[in-house]
């Protein structure tokens, strides 16, 4: 399982919190690759309840991973 910010973008207005199979669904509908099921489906299902990108892909990047300074702009 890979994943990289395009493929992580079809998951942003997933409709979190959501399963595991209600991520592949919502993949499925929403017409993302079919690398974004593949990840989804390599997932260890446990019944979790995922409330963000960030329990799926623990090194999703995060704002304070950018070196932007807001107040500059």
């Amino acid at each position: 399982m890979y994943w990289t910010l395009e493929l992580a973008q079809y998951l942003q207005d997933a409709p979190w919190p959501a399963t595991k199979d209600e991520l592949i669904d919502y993949a499925m509908r929403s017409g993302a690759p079919l690398e974004v099921i593949e990840n989804l489906q390599e997932i260890e299902d446990e019944g979790d309840v995922y409330d963000n990108i960030e329990d799926i892909w623990p090194d999703y990047p995060t704002k304070e991973d950018f070196f932007f300074n807001e107040d500059e702009y």
